[in-house]
């Protein structure tokens, strides 16, 4: 599960050194989009010409695939840089193609499995608003068109087990090694993406571990559909987007469920949205959009993930090093190098796009995560 986070990996401590950056480039503008914006004079939220810095050196090392870097603290945007260099964007007719892109506050960007934590919040607001009865409830309570598929080790699988991913189910995640031979590939050409997904073997006890699994976002979207008369995509824009004043983003469907597994697109100022969204137990501008119960229970621990993060609801949970001390944080992260990472002792969020969908090495992932450490570098300790 480095391939999403790689929070174990170092730093780049080797990025070239460029001049001196240009004064204001990290100024963020001021926009009618909600969000209150720290003077270039404030110099208590961030180290505005160290950011600087880190941002000239990544225009010229990431080879364009470190397309934005935002940077909010003590709830105001303090810092913000785009980047241009090669995306993933729809197809005209279907798919996607490649396209080298200026990138800028308005542009929509991939999300990739950023969508999971952003569908864990519309889970959250369905079950306080009582359309989902709780995590407890059966999986097949949702689905009783699939009843043909149970079996005494699936009839124990329960809603919570789509959060945690450990639904004990047999799945091959879709990478570049694996082509098109995986579940995750298989389940997008099936009629029925549930049906496939809990015909698969049980291969645990569901909640005995952590196993990553896109099908069962596949579940949770169709779950939502069913709860709330409304696909993902539309429950979320009333409940959860229109209330944070995300006016464009788009979510793809696939057999007339929204994609929540990845297909979500959204523009930077709008990810660092759900990341205070999180960071502030669930409140906007004064407006209490997702319960602060809900955001409390979804970003604890849950299940070991790898040997050096947690999982919760949908929600990465990791620790990392800021000038000498360790800082726990909570992560959205997809493939490509999409994140939203919340730092709460330090009153922060980090927002960050890029562009490295097809590479898995260790020198992409280091180069994703040293965008992250970078900021943290630049960040003082609370007052």
């Amino acid at each position: 599960m480095s391939l999403l986070g790689g929070a174990a990996l170092a730093p780049l401590a080797t990025l070239p050194l460029c001049a001196e950056p240009t004064d204001g480039c990290s100024v963020p503008g001021e926009r009618d989009d909600g969000w209150s914006v720290a003077p270039v004079t404030e110099d208590k939220l961030v180290d505005r010409h160290a950011l600087c810095s880190r941002a000239d050196r990544i225009a010229v090392s990431s080879d364009g695939h470190i397309h934005s870097v935002l940077v909010v603290r003590g709830g105001r945007l303090a810092f913000e840089r785009y980047f241009r260099g090669p995306d993933e964007v729809p197809g005209r007719f279907y798919g996607s193609r490649v396209e080298d892109v200026t990138f800028d506050a308005d542009r929509l960007h991939n999300m990739k499995s950023v969508s999971k934590s952003v569908a864990s919040l519309a889970v959250g607001i369905a079950i306080d608003r009582g359309l989902i009865r709780g995590i407890n409830e059966p999986i097949f309570s949702f689905f009783p068109e699939l009843s043909d598929l149970r079996s005494p080790e699936k009839d124990r699988i329960q809603l919570v087990h789509t959060l945690t991913m450990s639904m004990g189910l047999t799945w091959v995640e879709a990478t570049p090694a694996t082509g098109d031979d995986n579940d995750e590939a298989r389940m997008y050409r099936a009629p029925d993406p549930c049906r496939y997904v809990l015909g698969l073997s049980a291969t645990a006890a569901p909640g005995e571990a952590f196993f990553y699994n896109t099908g069962a976002l596949a579940l949770l979207s169709a779950i939502v559909r069913k709860a709330t008369g409304h696909p993902l995509d539309e429950f979320a824009r009333t409940a959860l987007f229109e209330p944070l004043g995300i006016t464009s983003f788009e979510w793809s469907r696939f057999k007339g469920d929204s994609d929540a597994g990845g297909g979500l697109r959204l523009r930077p100022r709008d990810m660092a949205k759900i990341g205070q969204l999180v960071l502030a137990g669930g409140r906007w501008n004064g407006r209490q959009i997702v319960s602060k119960a809900w955001i409390e229970t979804s970003t604890e621990a849950k299940l070991k993930a790898t040997d050096h993060q947690s999982y919760g609801y949908l929600w990465w949970l990791g620790r990392s090093q800021s000038n000498g001390r360790t800082v726990q944080w909570i992560g959205a992260l997809g493939r490509g190098g999409q994140s939203i990472r919340i730092v709460p002792e330090l009153d922060l969020v980090i927002a960050v796009t890029g562009g490295y969908y097809q590479d898995y090495s260790p020198e992409a992932f280091r180069a994703q995560y040293a965008v992250f450490k970078d900021v943290l570098g630049a960040i003082s300790p609370p007052g």
